[in-house]
């Protein structure tokens, strides 16, 4: 992951509020200064933050980083494992930031969709390829029972951001 600009990401961080509970995942295979600032956040609001690391080195390293801070927990996260759902957690925003191939979307967004609570939301970071990428992600959040799908293409150099929500009672 590119580096990702500070006030911009700040800005995006500000769409949470400061609803006491909150829990975030993360589903990552590099960037470390969105895991530090999305940690930072979650220590300075007393939210649970758990960062799935989709690749065991990447995971060795935020592990030994983070091992020891309360409310954070890093977890060696396969993209193919056949449940999302860990000790009935749900949460309230899902952050995306791992490379998710085109054949495993769909299986991607519905195993997530189990683990948003209704009304959470989900924030893909893609890096900025045009917008075939982006229409092919938001068909398949269509198809997944995601709504009030939107796109921030102008917020950060690299990365154009797809915002979409559980709703309430939709779906499994």
């Amino acid at each position: 992951m590119k580096n990702l600009e500070k006030e911009p990401l700040e800005t995006l961080l500000s769409i949470m509020g400061s609803t006491p509970s909150f829990k975030i995942a993360h589903f990552t295979d590099g960037g470390e200064e969105l895991i530090e600032m999305l940690n930072e956040y979650c220590i300075s609001h007393e939210y649970q933050y758990q960062v799935n690391c989709t690749e065991k080195t990447f995971y060795e390293k935020v592990d030994e980083h983070y091992k020891d801070i309360k409310n954070t927990k890093v977890v060696n996260f396969p993209l193919q494992r056949r449940s999302y759902m860990i000790q009935s957690q749900e949460y309230n925003f899902i952050f995306v930031t791992t490379e998710i191939e085109e054949n495993f979307r769909k299986d991607f967004l519905q195993r997530v969709h189990k683990i948003i609570r209704s009304a959470g939301n989900l924030i893909l970071f893609l890096p900025k390829r045009g917008y075939t990428e982006r229409d092919n992600w938001i068909a398949a959040l269509e198809e997944s029972l995601y709504v009030s799908t939107s796109v921030i293409d102008d917020m950060f150099e690299h990365y154009d951001i797809i915002l979409s929500r559980k709703m309430h009672g939709w779906g499994d």
